[in-house]
């Protein structure tokens, strides 16, 4: 497989997505990711793995790069436990080579931050969790974290005028938790820091203690939010895995369900951006339409959020006709409704005002620094994998991208606005051309050591997963990535030179997860 003018041996992998594997060394593996950006390529995930339990060496760091063809996943086995840096290639690495080292001790060489991201004085510094010879039986967190402070060394602004406000990571409200570190002069904000990990549950070594099959559950409780399209993308991983798929009428039933988890958070969304901006009536009418999405989704799935419907090897509900008829006449109302909401956020000069020209990420930095999903298309990078990579049933329904380019939360404003008109019409045309077969298939057996790759276009922007099997099934590695990974350091960007008082919406416009990335 050619990345740019790099040849690598690659085997194609199996499943709905265009994926290639190839084991490569260390030159490579740098060789690789310059290649992959010159050409316009980004990078989708970087994870680590211990494979004690028979693989020689022990460890090995693996890479996800979105090339032209689709996805190439570098596996780099390690002599040592070190491996080359690649965050002076793409940003965005910072924080996941971060992470690979407070979890399994595995460090990039000579990067630019070598702060730990996800420790948070918890465990000792030469305790990796995601080792397997890791116990986890609590008495050396205990002991450790009561000796220590957590001292993380943020990076100080100096100036006249200049001073620091902290904020989190405990918040008001139920949002999660993470810490702001504003440096600014009067209410200007001339620098953000980020930390988060506050939220790190042990979801990855979980799985290790799963199967295939109970795994799912787990997987749509990543980020829940975003459930459909973590179990979803799960899904296709173990299938991918098996060499199976699922029927026809499943892949069009979990479109249905993505477009209604999308819709919904959107909906959610507009309304506390009006909120945000002072215009409580949209908080009102934008929750109104959400609760209605929601109760009908209770009514005909059995769950307000569409939880535990998706699983290997297809979905465990279906929709009558009665009920296509009531999910249609849903769309007609919501549509009429949204038509005179968007006039009234259009029209309203105290809302434009505080949304044009607000936390905006230019073009050309979106692209430099990887900006995916909505926000990515709110600046200009045509990016849906509903378009561009079209599994089924979109490779049949002509994915409409919303896209736009001034890259401020007016932006994001009108991304999330078309992106909802567009799947009302996705959602119609699925009912409309809903085959007929079953909804579940029994998928074959995996053998020992399979891989597997799912990759799906969430409502916030691409949710991969992952999955290495052992025997009889179990989950020997399991990674989740989700894309705020990539987006929470532009919202430091997108922050610079507003007011203080302006994060908040800014903040809001990107709606980013916490906990789906603090695994």
């Amino acid at each position: 497989m050619k990345i740019g003018n790099l040849e690598l041996a690659a085997e194609e992998l199996p499943g709905a997505v265009p994926a290639w594997g190839a084991e490569v060394d260390a030159s490579q593996w740098l060789a690789a990711s310059i290649h992959a950006e010159a050409s316009g390529g980004r990078l989708l995930a970087l994870w680590g793995s211990d494979r004690s339990d028979g693989a020689k060496p022990r460890f090995a760091v693996h890479a996800a790069l979105v090339v032209q063809p689709g996805i190439i996943v570098m596996t780099l086995p390690l002599s040592e436990e070190t491996y080359p840096d690649v965050s002076n290639v793409f940003p965005a690495a910072n924080r996941m080579q971060r992470a690979v080292f407070d979890l399994l001790g595995l460090r990039a060489t000579v990067p630019a931050d070598e702060r730990k991201w996800l420790r948070h004085a918890a465990w000792p510094p030469d305790v990796f969790p995601l080792r397997k010879d890791f116990l986890g039986d609590g008495s050396a967190f205990e002991s450790y974290a009561a000796d220590h402070i957590d001292d993380y060394p943020f990076v100080s602004v100096a100036g006249d005028g200049v001073h620091e406000i902290p904020v989190g990571p405990v918040h008001a409200g139920t949002i999660e938790s993470g810490h702001f570190r504003f440096s600014v002069v009067g209410e200007r904000v001339l620098k953000l820091e980020e930390r988060f990990g506050y939220k790190h549950k042990g979801v990855e070594k979980r799985f290790e203690q799963m199967d295939c099959v109970t795994g799912a559950k787990l997987a749509g409780r990543i980020s829940c939010d975003s459930t459909v399209a973590y179990a979803w993308a799960y899904a296709m991983a173990v299938e991918s895995a098996c060499g199976g798929e699922a029927p026809s009428r499943a892949a069009w039933l979990r479109a249905l369900l993505l477009e209604r988890e999308r819709v919904a958070n959107h909906l959610g969304d507009l309304g506390f951006l009006g909120n945000d901006a002072g215009l409580a009536f949209g908080l009102t009418q934008f929750s109104r339409l959400k609760e209605d999405m929601l109760r009908l989704n209770a009514a005909i799935f059995g769950h307000r959020y569409l939880m535990d419907l998706i699983v290997p090897g297809g979905v465990l509900i279906d929709v009558s006709a009665e009920e296509s008829s009531r999910i249609r006449a849903e769309c007609d109302a919501l549509e009429s409704e949204l038509l005179l909401l968007r006039s009234i956020y259009d029209e309203h000069p105290g809302l434009q005002d505080r949304f044009i020209g607000t936390g905006r990420v230019a073009p050309e930095l979106a692209a430099r620094l990887g900006l995916i999903g909505l926000a990515g298309r709110a600046s200009a990078q045509a990016w849906d994998l509903r378009a561009q990579f079209s599994c089924s049933p979109y490779d049949r329904l002509d994915v409409h991208m919303a896209t736009h380019r001034n890259g401020d939360v007016a932006a994001r404003v009108i991304v999330r606005f078309d992106e909802i008109t567009e799947s009302l019409r996705l959602i119609r045309a699925i009912l409309e051309a809903l085959p007929t077969r079953a909804t579940l298939a029994q998928l074959p057996t995996a053998a020992e050591g399979a891989t597997g790759i799912g990759w799906v276009e969430g409502w916030r922007g691409e949710v991969f997963m992952a999955l290495e099997l052992g025997p009889a099934g179990a989950i020997r590695r399991l990674h989740p990535h989700d894309p705020s990974w990539q987006n929470w350091p532009l919202l430091e960007h997108a922050a610079l030179g507003n007011i203080v008082p302006d994060f908040p919406l800014i903040n809001k416009s990107f709606n980013l997860s916490y906990s789906g990335h603090d695994l």
